[in-house]
Protein backbone atom coordinates (compact mmCIF):
# COMPACT_ATOMS: atom_id res chain seq x y z
CA UNK A 1 0.00 0.00 0.00
CA UNK A 2 1.23 3.20 -0.82
CA UNK A 3 0.42 7.05 -1.15
CA UNK A 4 1.06 8.49 -4.41
CA UNK A 5 -0.12 12.28 -5.95
CA UNK A 6 -1.00 11.33 -9.76
CA UNK A 7 -2.01 8.20 -11.27
CA UNK A 8 -1.08 8.18 -15.39
CA UNK A 9 -2.73 5.99 -17.37
CA UNK A 10 -2.19 4.78 -21.21
CA UNK A 11 -4.98 5.26 -23.32
CA UNK A 12 -5.12 2.42 -25.96
CA UNK A 13 -5.47 -1.12 -24.50
CA UNK A 14 -5.35 0.06 -20.99
CA UNK A 15 -8.53 2.94 -20.76
CA UNK A 16 -9.65 1.63 -24.36
CA UNK A 17 -10.23 -2.28 -25.58
CA UNK A 18 -8.15 -1.83 -29.16
CA UNK A 19 -9.57 -5.46 -29.86
CA UNK A 20 -13.16 -4.74 -29.89
CA UNK A 21 -12.65 -3.46 -33.39
CA UNK A 22 -12.69 -6.81 -34.27
CA UNK A 23 -15.67 -6.89 -34.22
CA UNK A 24 -16.91 -4.41 -36.89
CA UNK A 25 -13.96 -6.18 -38.57
CA UNK A 26 -15.66 -9.22 -38.97
CA UNK A 27 -18.97 -7.46 -40.08
CA UNK A 28 -16.91 -6.55 -42.97
CA UNK A 29 -14.75 -9.13 -43.88
CA UNK A 30 -16.33 -12.27 -42.46
CA UNK A 31 -14.05 -14.88 -40.57
CA UNK A 32 -11.44 -12.49 -40.29
CA UNK A 33 -12.22 -9.72 -37.70
CA UNK A 34 -10.46 -11.44 -35.02
CA UNK A 35 -7.33 -11.39 -36.77
CA UNK A 36 -7.45 -8.33 -38.40
CA UNK A 37 -8.01 -6.52 -34.70
CA UNK A 38 -4.88 -8.53 -33.44
CA UNK A 39 -2.37 -8.39 -36.54
CA UNK A 40 -4.00 -4.67 -36.82
CA UNK A 41 -2.42 -3.76 -33.29
CA UNK A 42 0.90 -5.57 -33.70
CA UNK A 43 1.65 -3.56 -36.77
CA UNK A 44 1.11 -0.23 -35.04
CA UNK A 45 3.01 -1.13 -32.04
CA UNK A 46 5.44 -2.16 -34.64
CA UNK A 47 5.57 0.83 -37.07
CA UNK A 48 5.81 3.75 -33.79
CA UNK A 49 8.64 2.08 -33.08
CA UNK A 50 10.02 1.99 -36.42
CA UNK A 51 10.00 5.84 -37.04
CA UNK A 52 11.22 6.11 -33.27
CA UNK A 53 13.85 4.05 -33.50
CA UNK A 54 15.73 5.21 -37.16
CA UNK A 55 16.95 8.28 -35.90
CA UNK A 56 18.89 8.09 -32.78
CA UNK A 57 20.37 11.48 -33.03
CA UNK A 58 16.58 13.04 -33.00
CA UNK A 59 17.34 16.60 -32.14
CA UNK A 60 13.19 17.66 -31.17
CA UNK A 61 11.96 14.13 -32.89
CA UNK A 62 12.53 11.53 -35.37
CA UNK A 63 12.61 12.59 -39.00
CA UNK A 64 10.54 10.10 -39.85
CA UNK A 65 7.97 10.47 -37.33
CA UNK A 66 4.40 9.91 -38.39
CA UNK A 67 1.68 11.17 -36.46
CA UNK A 68 -0.63 7.94 -34.52
CA UNK A 69 -4.01 8.32 -36.94
CA UNK A 70 -1.56 8.16 -39.95
CA UNK A 71 0.87 5.35 -38.22
CA UNK A 72 -2.68 3.04 -37.43
CA UNK A 73 -4.14 3.64 -40.81
CA UNK A 74 -1.13 2.71 -42.95
CA UNK A 75 -1.12 -0.46 -40.18
CA UNK A 76 -4.48 -1.06 -41.23
CA UNK A 77 -3.43 -1.21 -45.02
CA UNK A 78 -0.72 -3.62 -44.75
CA UNK A 79 -2.79 -5.78 -42.36
CA UNK A 80 -5.15 -5.94 -45.28
CA UNK A 81 -2.75 -6.68 -47.50
CA UNK A 82 -0.78 -9.46 -45.63
CA UNK A 83 -4.35 -11.07 -44.80
CA UNK A 84 -4.73 -11.08 -48.50
CA UNK A 85 -7.97 -8.77 -48.26
CA UNK A 86 -8.92 -6.67 -51.06
CA UNK A 87 -8.69 -2.92 -49.75
CA UNK A 88 -11.99 -1.46 -49.66
CA UNK A 89 -12.35 2.62 -49.22
CA UNK A 90 -15.50 2.64 -46.83
CA UNK A 91 -14.67 -0.08 -45.29
CA UNK A 92 -11.02 1.01 -44.09
CA UNK A 93 -12.84 4.84 -43.46
CA UNK A 94 -15.45 2.84 -41.23
CA UNK A 95 -12.78 0.91 -39.23
CA UNK A 96 -10.92 4.17 -39.21
CA UNK A 97 -13.85 6.11 -37.74
CA UNK A 98 -14.36 3.33 -34.87
CA UNK A 99 -10.96 3.92 -33.49
CA UNK A 100 -12.23 7.38 -32.36
CA UNK A 101 -15.54 5.12 -30.94
CA UNK A 102 -13.22 2.16 -29.15
CA UNK A 103 -15.84 1.31 -25.85
CA UNK A 104 -13.76 2.07 -22.09
CA UNK A 105 -13.75 -1.29 -19.90
CA UNK A 106 -16.62 -1.64 -18.10
CA UNK A 107 -14.92 -0.28 -15.05
CA UNK A 108 -12.80 2.24 -16.61
CA UNK A 109 -14.93 5.65 -15.68
CA UNK A 110 -15.48 4.43 -12.08
CA UNK A 111 -12.09 3.92 -11.13
CA UNK A 112 -10.99 7.34 -12.56
CA UNK A 113 -14.33 9.08 -10.76
CA UNK A 114 -12.89 7.58 -7.63
CA UNK A 115 -9.37 8.48 -7.70
CA UNK A 116 -10.25 11.74 -8.40
CA UNK A 117 -12.64 11.95 -5.74
CA UNK A 118 -10.20 11.45 -3.32
CA UNK A 119 -8.37 14.08 -4.24
CA UNK A 120 -5.58 12.04 -6.41
CA UNK A 121 -4.63 14.05 -10.14
CA UNK A 122 -5.55 11.79 -13.24
CA UNK A 123 -3.64 11.85 -16.43
CA UNK A 124 -3.07 10.20 -19.70
CA UNK A 125 0.32 9.36 -21.80
CA UNK A 126 -0.43 8.53 -24.72
CA UNK A 127 0.86 7.44 -28.34
CA UNK A 128 -2.68 8.90 -29.28
CA UNK A 129 -2.37 12.53 -31.09
CA UNK A 130 -4.93 14.76 -30.45
CA UNK A 131 -6.86 14.04 -33.35
CA UNK A 132 -7.59 10.60 -32.43
CA UNK A 133 -7.62 11.27 -28.45
CA UNK A 134 -10.17 14.09 -28.21
CA UNK A 135 -12.99 12.57 -29.86
CA UNK A 136 -12.14 8.84 -28.13
CA UNK A 137 -12.73 10.66 -25.13
CA UNK A 138 -15.80 12.92 -25.88
CA UNK A 139 -17.64 9.60 -27.18
CA UNK A 140 -17.06 7.90 -24.16
CA UNK A 141 -18.22 11.34 -21.58
CA UNK A 142 -14.56 10.93 -20.27
CA UNK A 143 -12.98 13.97 -21.27
CA UNK A 144 -13.54 15.84 -17.87
CA UNK A 145 -11.50 13.19 -15.88
CA UNK A 146 -8.48 13.77 -17.07
CA UNK A 147 -5.43 16.78 -16.56
CA UNK A 148 -3.29 16.79 -18.09
CA UNK A 149 -3.37 14.70 -21.56
CA UNK A 150 -0.53 14.30 -22.63
CA UNK A 151 0.18 13.21 -26.56
CA UNK A 152 3.73 12.34 -27.19
CA UNK A 153 2.88 14.04 -30.63
CA UNK A 154 4.47 17.01 -28.70
CA UNK A 155 7.93 15.55 -29.09
CA UNK A 156 7.52 12.83 -32.25
CA UNK A 157 9.01 10.40 -30.38
CA UNK A 158 6.76 7.14 -29.49
CA UNK A 159 6.82 5.13 -26.35
CA UNK A 160 9.15 3.26 -25.18
CA UNK A 161 11.75 6.68 -25.91
CA UNK A 162 13.23 7.30 -22.69
CA UNK A 163 11.89 10.97 -23.92
CA UNK A 164 7.93 10.31 -23.92
CA UNK A 165 8.14 9.00 -20.11
CA UNK A 166 9.85 12.18 -19.65
CA UNK A 167 6.84 14.26 -20.72
CA UNK A 168 4.64 13.25 -17.39
CA UNK A 169 8.00 14.42 -15.57
CA UNK A 170 7.66 18.44 -17.41
CA UNK A 171 3.90 18.26 -17.34
CA UNK A 172 2.83 17.00 -14.14
CA UNK A 173 5.98 17.97 -11.62
CA UNK A 174 6.03 15.25 -9.23
CA UNK A 175 8.65 13.30 -8.56
CA UNK A 176 9.17 9.95 -10.49
CA UNK A 177 8.29 7.24 -7.54
CA UNK A 178 4.80 9.35 -6.71
CA UNK A 179 3.55 8.60 -9.79
CA UNK A 180 1.37 5.55 -10.27
CA UNK A 181 1.67 4.38 -14.38
CA UNK A 182 -0.90 2.14 -15.36
CA UNK A 183 -0.77 0.14 -18.66
CA UNK A 184 -1.96 -3.07 -19.50
CA UNK A 185 1.35 -2.94 -22.34
CA UNK A 186 3.80 -5.08 -20.54
CA UNK A 187 6.54 -3.25 -22.72
CA UNK A 188 4.98 0.08 -21.57
CA UNK A 189 5.05 -1.00 -18.21
CA UNK A 190 8.28 -2.17 -18.26
CA UNK A 191 9.75 0.85 -19.47
CA UNK A 192 7.93 2.94 -16.87
CA UNK A 193 9.74 1.09 -14.00
CA UNK A 194 12.64 1.61 -15.80
CA UNK A 195 12.07 5.29 -16.39
CA UNK A 196 11.22 5.46 -12.07
CA UNK A 197 7.71 5.37 -12.20
CA UNK A 198 5.88 3.50 -9.68
CA UNK A 199 4.03 1.05 -12.12
CA UNK A 200 0.93 -0.80 -12.48
CA UNK A 201 0.50 -3.67 -15.43
CA UNK A 202 -3.44 -4.45 -16.09
CA UNK A 203 -2.40 -7.94 -17.17
CA UNK A 204 -6.54 -8.96 -18.22
CA UNK A 205 -5.21 -12.04 -20.33
CA UNK A 206 -2.48 -13.68 -17.43
CA UNK A 207 0.45 -13.14 -20.21
CA UNK A 208 3.67 -13.61 -18.53
CA UNK A 209 5.71 -10.31 -17.70
CA UNK A 210 8.58 -9.58 -20.36
CA UNK A 211 11.88 -11.04 -19.35
CA UNK A 212 14.02 -7.96 -19.71
CA UNK A 213 14.02 -5.88 -16.43
CA UNK A 214 12.60 -5.63 -13.09
CA UNK A 215 8.63 -6.51 -12.79
CA UNK A 216 6.20 -3.58 -12.56
CA UNK A 217 5.50 -2.63 -9.03
CA UNK A 218 2.05 -4.08 -8.86
CA UNK A 219 -0.20 -5.81 -10.86
CA UNK A 220 -3.98 -6.63 -11.15
CA UNK A 221 -6.33 -8.27 -13.83
CA UNK A 222 -8.35 -4.82 -14.03
CA UNK A 223 -7.91 -1.16 -13.59
CA UNK A 224 -9.74 -1.66 -10.07
CA UNK A 225 -6.72 -3.09 -8.76
CA UNK A 226 -5.24 0.54 -8.92
CA UNK A 227 -8.11 1.58 -6.23
CA UNK A 228 -6.59 -1.63 -3.80
CA UNK A 229 -2.90 -0.31 -4.71
CA UNK A 230 -3.65 3.74 -3.45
Amino acid sequence: MMAVRAVVFDAFGTLFDVYSIGQMAEAFYPGLGSSIASVWRDKQIEYTRIVTMSDPHRPGGSRHYLPFDEITRRSLQHTLARLGIKDSAAAEQALMNQYLMLPPFPEAADVVRSLRARGVQTAILSNGNSAMLTPLLAHSNMTDLFDPVISIDAIGLYKTAPESYRLVDSQMGHPAREILFVSSNAWDALAATWHGFTTLWVNRQGMPFETLGEPPTYSGASLTRVLEVI
